[in-house]
């Protein structure tokens, strides 16, 4: 997959977790980004991840992925 379709993928989940427009989720946001982005905002997104992609993530990657950039970077490294 090419990295700027992951990117939209990710940026377009989390929009729609925190039903937001895709254009109020920048490429570089991270966890405490915006309010939504929250402790319960990270599980949702998590959750999120690994349906949409077909992982599974432990706790320590749960606690790693506090970033669309982490997020993306992970994936693509699944994915090779």
């Amino acid at each position: 997959m090419v990295a700027s379709d992951l990117l939209d993928r990710v940026r377009s989940l989390l929009a729609e977790a925190f039903e937001l427009p895709v254009d109020e989720i920048p490429p570089n946001l991270e966890f405490g980004g915006i309010k939504k982005w929250d402790s319960m905002g990270h599980m949702e997104i998590m959750l999120r991840l690994e349906a949409e992609f077909s992982i599974e993530l432990d706790t320590d990657l749960i606690r790693q992925l506090t970033s669309i950039p982490e997020i993306v970077a992970y994936i693509e490294e699944k994915e090779k």
